[in-house]
This record gives structure tokens, C-alpha cells and sequence, in this order.
């Protein structure tokens, strides 16, 4: 599905978050890579899981013919600073839910980026009919989990000893969820 553009100028920084296009898959590309590498807070190392613009291209194709699926991205200066993805099912019995995913480049956080891009998912799920968002988030990222809490999300679970990070210490991944109130 597609969404209207939406400007922000937080701290000097103006951006822009919108729907992904075609003319997004390289760079989307290269920005997840990029991303995996910056911090431990996603389910990839650099490189693993990797997407190359023609996979980011089908992405972008499915997810605008989908009335259930939502691909933002944000952009400063023609440049793509983070993304955020929600996913539905086609499985009936959870045709009400999307699963939520969202990443910023390390560079850009603390200008609102990530928090712009949940609430305008969080505005299309909840306009859109969908009665539940979840997601997960490793237990050291304890920005992103105040975040969500802050945004409605509640821990619904703990997948114990999920994540093994670069110290060789194992970490839980939080299974956080959102109910539409509306629904």
C-alpha cells in the first residue's frame, strides 16, 4: 500500500518519510547492509540475509499491491536514512495482524527518525483496519523497547536466550505487541 509524503525538521534535520519505490532498491540495499553492521540491535550480521536490489524490487511490488503491507522509507537530501516495514498474513486466521520492523543509520539517530516512522505506521495500521502490530526487539536495545511501550506496545512475551551476540553472551528477544483500540 501507499502512502502521502510527510516532511519533518527535527534538530536542524529535514526529512522526509514515504512510500519505497522501484528507484529505492539499490540504495535500500546498500543502507540495510550498512545498518546490519552498525549496531547489534538487528536479527543480521553485515551481510548475512542480504537483499540485492532485484529482491528489493519484488519487496516494493508486493508491498504496494498489498492492502496489508506498508514499506516507508525516510530520505534527507535525496539520501535514505532508515526504513520500516509492516507485513501481513494471508494465513485467515491472522489476516488482523501485521508484524512491524524498523531500522535508522546510526548517523541519524536522535532525530525522531525512528519514531516518526512507527507512528506513521501505527496511523495506517490503526486507519486501515488491522487490530494488531507486534514486533521483536533484543532486550539491550532499551531505547526502542520505551519507545514502543510509549506508542502503546506491551510485552507480551520473552524468547529466552535468543540472540548471541558478539561477546558470546546469549540475549532474550522481547515479543512486544499493539492492539488497534479502535477495533
Amino acid at each position: 500500500m501507499k502512502v502521502e509524503q510527510t516532511d519533518f525538521y527535527i534538530n536542524q534535520l529535514h526529512y522526509c518519510i514515504r512510500s519505497a519505490n522501484n528507484e529505492d532498491a539499490q540504495e535500500l540495499s546498500e543502507v540495510r547492509v550498512q545498518i546490519d553492521g552498525e549496531t547489534e540491535n538487528m536479527d543480521r550480521e553485515q551481510g548475512e540475509g542480504y537483499i540485492d536490489e532485484q529482491g528489493f524490487k519484488r519487496i516494493i511490488a508486493e508491498d504496494l499491491q498489498a492492502e496489508k503491507n506498508l514499506f516507508l522509507v525516510a530520505e534527507t537530501n535525496g539520501k535514505i536514512i532508515g526504513f520500516s516495514r509492516c507485513e501481513g498474513n494471508k494465513l485467515k486466521r491472522s489476516l488482523h495482524k501485521i508484524e512491524f520492523g524498523i531500522c535508522v543509520l546510526r548517523e541519524y539517530w536522535g532525530f525522531g527518525i525512528g519514531r516518526n516512522l512507527l507512528q506513521q505506521s501505527i496511523q495506517w495500521a490503526d486507519s486501515n483496519g488491522i487490530i494488531k502490530m507486534e514486533l521483536n526487539v533484543i532486550e539491550t536495545n532499551e531505547k526502542a523497547i520505551s519507545l514502543y511501550e510509549k506508542n502503546g506496545f506491551e510485552v507480551e512475551g520473552v524468547l529466552k536466550k535468543d540472540k548471541r551476540l558478539s561477546d558470546g553472551n546469549f540475549y532474550n528477544t522481547i515479543v512486544m505487541g499493539r492492539l488497534n483500540q479502535n477495533n
